[in-house]
């Protein structure tokens, strides 16, 4: 018998999931431990060690989701960290892509660049556009420069030559000579991390990864002691942003892979649940302590961005706007996010309107109401007047809610000084973080060129059920799902992925260029190399999905659209050896482009217009091993945690308080109409007075307006 563990850290709480052989669940749920995160991993992965009695050595596998990297560059507060690049482009990081969030904000500022100007230093070398050496390496310099920094006590380094993503000779022999002349110290390299064009989004994603990698490798050393110190041995995979797993190896050399792990595991987890239920397409809801996040499921695929921004206030991979943030040029699921969460405070600002987040209150001190020292108001102790949260234990008993401490903290920072009652107050916090929340749901939607409507919202995290239906009502949406163990279903997510890497080659394909061959050969390529890294970790050609995706553009433009290669030819990659691109894939690839195009720009160019291709990607998957679980094993055995009937709950000023009716989820029969309030170990299921809710066949919520 082998047991397989998800393990996710979030701001506020640390899920942990265990599944048997069986498909049989166990959960845990603790308050998250900064700053040493991986011991309230460790803690709830011993808690379910010893309730199931199960021995370490029988787990098989542990998936886990961090955000450990990420907080590192929120906070900035990474390693110390120099850059080196070619002479002539040592400000490419702070000059970015002269872009501004917001057109007409006369008074913003861009971020401070995470590389301090004094430590971005030039080195006398120069490869050409073709390959041509123009100007060798001074390696007298490099050592003088190394010199530099060990003197300054740099921790990490990246290396960004131009041209390199191609022609890497000279990043080679100066990580070399840094290897050599600075022991102990990570270099990290762009052709390693990014082999990409794109000068400023290879050099920031460089940088990013150099800036986390000391910390994420410490964090992945310390877990995977405390792992082996419960006889687990086991390998130790992580989420990367793309939505598959990664040996822990690779995390610490390339971390900037794994900086969206979190958020990615909760849709594969979403995707999963649609599977089954045969949804094509679902708009995401997760709403977590620090944030709230969504994305998208369309004709059943999980929606990917080219690259994303880190610590922006909507955080997306959009064309539109930009710039509030580092780059980061790396494959990940396409999430829309804004700090919004469960813990996020509520505040006044200099002229009095009512603000809520980016800030967290996180896991210490907490909100208010969690009574462990923190004061300010938060969604959570808004969520708690309004009556949708409940008073008394949550989870596993790590935290107890006062409601008098979330009335208080309403009171003395919101309520008296607007002037206003306590409950118009905490309505008004509320709806703030719905709003904000919008943003992101509207981000993966109605701009992207999709009709809301058309898609079912599957609300979860801790506090997603909580505003799920009040979003989708505003949003147009007439069905909303909320799955078994929401607020653990990022942790259940890590275990339905497998094993994932990508591989990338830059081009500029057009006109004659742009042919059959030119494309086949470039794949071939690709597929070899990601076959022989697959095998070294242990996996045979048949367990593993090849697909393909070409990065296109028309001539001239600057920015471009992913299109799925086994979409276009309506075969699998398995098949491709045996049916090779033709001509007539070619004339697919751009009826695809252009249409897509047009959906999402609203016009398509002259038919005269070339179509370029400048990047052809291969990813390559192992099957996950999910087999047969069953979410409702633990979801039913956990239920309310008070056995109120009815709770007083605030529905806004038309329906004011009602005493609402309190159930399990197992006690959910039949179609029963809102307002109604569906209790949980892990989350609470709000269903407005304008709504009714049903259970399905899998144990799903299910919530559709009339």
């Amino acid at each position: 018998m082998t047991t397989r563990i998800g393990a996710d850290v979030g701001g506020t709480f640390t899920d942990v999931v265990l599944i048997d052989d069986k498909g049989a669940v166990w959960t845990h749920k603790v308050l998250s431990s900064p700053p040493n995160f991986q011991q309230a991993v460790l803690d709830a992965t011993g808690h379910l060690l010893r309730e199931t009695n199960t021995p370490g050595d029988m787990v098989s596998a542990v998936a886990h989701g961090t955000t450990v990297a990420t907080n590192a560059v929120l906070e900035h507060r990474g390693a110390h960290t120099a850059l080196l690049t070619t002479r002539g482009f040592r400000d490419v990081l702070e000059l970015r892509r002269i872009r501004a969030p917001q057109m007409y904000d006369l008074f913003w500022e861009k971020p401070a660049p995470l590389v301090e100007r004094y430590l971005r230093l030039e080195v006398n070398e120069r490869m050409g556009a073709n390959g041509e050496e123009l100007e060798p390496v001074d390696e007298s310099q490099v050592r003088e420069l190394a010199a530099q920094l060990r003197a300054e006590n740099v921790e990490s380094v990246a290396v960004c030559l131009l041209h390199s993503y191609a022609f890497p000779q000279h990043e080679k022999q100066i990580g070399k000579l840094l290897a050599e002349l600075l022991p102990g110290v990570p270099v990290s390299l762009s052709h390693e991390i990014l082999p990409e064009r794109l000068e400023y989004e290879r050099t920031a994603t460089t940088v990013v990864n150099a800036y986390v990698r000391p910390i994420m490798s410490g964090y992945l050393a310390e877990l995977r002691g405390g792992l082996g110190a419960q006889s687990i041995e086991a390998p130790l995979l992580i989420m990367q942003s793309a939505g598959g797993l990664t040996p822990e190896q690779d995390a610490a050399v390339r971390p900037v892979y794994v900086l969206e792990s979190g958020p990615a595991a909760g849709v594969l987890a979403a995707g999963f649940i649609a599977g089954q239920l045969g949804l094509p397409n679902v708009i995401t809801l997760d709403v977590g302590g620090t944030t709230a996040k969504a994305s998208l499921i369309e004709e059943g695929r999980i929606a990917y961005s080219p690259e994303y921004e880190v610590g922006a206030n909507l955080s997306a991979g959009n064309r539109l706007v930009g710039g509030g943030a580092d780059r980061i040029r790396a494959p990940s699921i396409d999430i829309a996010e804004v700090g919004s969460g469960g813990g996020s405070i509520a505040a006044l600002d200099r002229a009095g309107g009512l603000r809520v987040g980016p800030q967290s209150a996180g896991a210490l001190p907490g909100p208010a109401c969690y009574g462990r020292g923190g004061v300010e108001p938060t969604v959570t102790d808004a969520n708690v007047v309004l009556g949708y949260i409940r008073e008394g234990k949550l989870a596993n008993g790590g935290v107890s809610v006062d409601m008098e401490a979330a009335r208080r903290a309403i009171y003395d920072y919101i309520a008296k000084p607007l002037g206003m009652d306590v409950l118009t107050a905490a309505e008004g916090v509320h709806r703030i973080a719905n709003a904000r929340t919008m943003r992101a749901l509207r981000a993966v939607s109605t701009e992207r060129g999709r009709d809301p409507r058309e898609f079912v919202l599957m609300g979860f995290g801790g506090s997603g059920p909580v505003h799920a239906a009040g979003l989708a009502y505003e949003l147009g949406n007439r069905r909303v799902i909320v799955p078994p163990l929401p607020g653990l279903f990022s942790a259940f997510g890590l275990l339905v992925s497998g094993v994932e890497h990508h591989a990338v080659r830059s081009c500029l394909l057009s006109g004659d260029a742009l042919n059959a061959h030119a494309l086949q050969t470039i794949r071939q390529e690709l597929q070899a190399q990601l076959l022989t890294q697959f095998q070294h970790e242990g996996f045979r050609a048949d367990e593993l999905n090849l697909t393909c995706a070409v990065d296109v553009r028309f001539l001239g433009q600057a920015s471009e659209i992913r299109i799925l290669l086994d979409t276009v030819m309506g075969a699998t990659a398995q098949e491709w050896d045996a049916a090779p691109f033709t001509e007539n894939t070619i004339k697919a690839l751009y009826a695809a482009f252009v249409s897509e195009h047009e959906r999402l720009y609203g016009h398509r160019s002259d038919k005269d217009n070339l179509m370029q291709v400048i990047a052809v990607r291969v990813v390559g998957r192992a099957h996950s091993g999910a087999g047969t679980i069953d979410l409702n094993t633990r979801a039913s055995s956990n239920a309310s945690g008070n056995g109120n009937k009815t709770r007083r709950a605030y529905f806004g000023a038309r329906v004011g308080v009602a005493d609402t009716p309190v159930i399990t989820r197992s006690a959910l029969s039949g179609t029963m109409p809102g307002p109604l309030l569906i209790d949980e170990y892990d989350s609470t299921t709000v269903v407005p007075p304008q709504a009714k809710a049903k259970r399905d066949e899998l144990g799903n919520i299910v919530i559709e307006f009339a």
